[in-house]
């Protein structure tokens, strides 16, 4: 198989590009539990509320393949079909996802091929999240293949939303009536705002309590120095 980076060469039966996708969702995922772990251990705080992730099923990839008019084919589908190993980064607010997906791109196995900021730019529909389509490198017996993992990264509100708008649009089959569109768009529009609240009054909590924190350990300092200043003069009185 030799070094087959990014492009799969030898990678010929379906068993063996399912256990790529596979591991290196498995990979991605224990990158992002050990950040959160860190962050919990430095900062006693949670980035990340919940991680999913999935590979698409073969009539999934046959039919975006077929969409996009291309044979169905195993050089075709890691070729064209970006999103085959996925996972989804619940975050408490919107500051969070940045972070992520910052920490994430800086790792020196990861390689960033594409990002799609939805959050600053989110589509007509009023979808909001951050998609990366990265490449882990994936070791086996005979050689290493990077293997490409769409990542999004969103809030919870965001992923409500959009979970909500899924279940419409598969209902509908992409054809629902026009007030149930603008209607979704409005409430989308409460998500951000809702977001932008949440972080907001995250910041004002966390402020305050980085004051509390500096006045507890300024009056342990003092509470030291008392202590010390008592234990000199109680030593220094019996020397006497």
């Amino acid at each position: 198989m030799g070094n087959m980076t990014g492009n799969y060469e030898g990678v010929d039966s379906w068993e063996t590009i399912m256990l790529l996708y596979n591991s290196a969702l498995k990979e991605i995922g224990t990158k992002l539990e050990i950040l959160n772990n860190e962050f919990q251990h430095v900062h006693q705080y949670n980035p990340i509320e919940h991680i999913k992730s999935r590979v698409k099923t073969p009539e999934s990839i046959v039919k975006k393949l077929k969409r996009r008019g291309y044979e169905s084919t195993i050089e075709n589908m890691v070729k064209y079909v970006n999103d085959i190993a996925g996972i989804r980064v619940i975050c408490s607010f919107t500051s969070d996802i940045y972070r992520v997906a910052e920490i994430l791109a800086n790792q020196s196995d990861i390689n960033v091929l594409s990002i799609k900021d939805y959050i600053k730019h989110p589509k007509e529909s009023g979808y909001k999240s951050y998609h990366m389509i990265v490449t882990v490198p994936i070791f086996l017996s005979d050689g290493v293949v990077d293997t490409k993992v769409e990542i999004q990264i969103r809030t919870v509100a965001m992923d409500f939303w959009a979970s909500l708008e899924h279940k419409i649009k598969y209902k509908y089959e992409g054809y629902a009536p026009e007030h149930i569109k603008r209607e979704l768009f409005e409430c989308a529009e409460m998500v951000s705002d809702l977001d932008a609240k949440m972080m907001s009054l995250n910041e004002e909590i966390r402020g305050v309590a980085a004051e509390h924190g500096a006045d507890d350990r300024e009056r342990e300092k003092q509470k030291r120095e008392a202590e010390r200043t008592l234990l000199k003069e109680r030593f220094y009185g019996e020397a006497e």
